[in-house]
């Protein structure tokens, strides 16, 4: 892999544009602000003098003839979770490879999360996910896994199912998902695991090669399966070319009806694309 680190300084002025469309939001929260902002409510105890009355729940009053004060728990600081698809196919591109666009995008995720003082963590999966962060959630961390990403050669198959349920088993708290992956392999696993994610905010990103969408072949071609040993030899041309490009269309569509279904977001990139102009894309503030 050959992933460039100094790419991770531009994303400060992303970052910069970033805020300045958000301000307005932002300064519109603080400027208005009410007891319990950014708490969950967690429970109710009886007035005690001293007691902020802002905090009197004036329904329950009036059901009870009681005062009972609203107690909250602070929000735990959200957790982003990058989860990168290291198998085999994701070898495949012209130039930069799915995996290496796809890393890149989960390290701008990872950048911008340990700006904003929150924590992240980053995976790759296969049949199961390894962990590749220390817990630190810092630049100079995302700087490690820059090295570590390098080091990752992708192979194998993928078992979706199995990977991302037992990852959703183990995320404990408030937490944003973001799977990456060019969903090649049992769509049904995919969808199961992505369903077991579903109690979290999950973003999908689809990433595949323009060599993919539309190849530039034509004639005797010999086409390779990037997570196995087969080959097909077959003449690519005419009415075999316009097969092939409505079934990768349909391909596309079914899972993003099926992140839709489940009411995750889609984003499909392509390694051809700007690496900015992708980022903006599936970013979620």
């Amino acid at each position: 892999m050959t992933i460039d680190p100094e790419f991770l300084d531009e994303l400060d002025r992303f970052e910069a544009s970033l805020e300045q469309e958000t301000t307005a939001n932002k300064q519109g929260e603080r400027e208005s602000p009410s007891v319990g902002e950014g708490l969950t409510f967690s429970d109710y105890r009886r007035y005690a003098p001293g007691d902020d009355t802002r905090l009197i729940d004036w329904r329950l009053y009036a059901r009870t003839e009681e005062f009972f004060i609203k107690q909250f728990e602070e929000e735990r600081n959200l957790t982003v979770h990058v989860l990168l698809d290291a198998s085999g196919s994701m070898g495949f591109g012209d130039g930069e490879t799915k995996f290496e666009f796809g890393a890149k995008l989960g390290l701008g995720y990872a950048y911008l999360t340990a700006e904003e003082h929150d924590d992240f963590r980053f995976s790759v999966f296969r049949d199961r996910t390894d962990r590749l962060d220390t817990g630190k959630s810092t630049r100079g961390e995302v700087l490690a896994l820059v090295d570590r990403l390098n080091e990752t050669v992708p192979d194998g198959e993928t078992d979706f199912q199995t990977a991302l349920e037992a990852y959703a088993a183990s995320i404990r708290s408030r937490s944003l998902v973001v799977v990456i992956t060019d969903g090649i392999g049992d769509l049904d696993g995919l969808e199961t695991g992505l369903a077991s994610l579903s109690r979290n905010e999950v973003v999908l990103v689809q990433v595949l090669s323009p060599t993919e969408l539309d190849p530039d072949v034509g004639g005797d071609t010999i086409f390779e399966d990037a997570e196995s040993d087969l080959t097909r030899r077959t003449y690519f041309g005419g009415r075999l070319a316009e097969q092939y490009r409505d079934r990768v269309d349909a391909f596309v569509d079914d899972v993003a009806t099926r992140a839709r279904d489940l009411r995750l977001t889609h984003e499909l990139v392509t390694t051809d694309e700007p690496f900015f102009d992708a980022f903006a894309t599936i970013w979620v503030d």
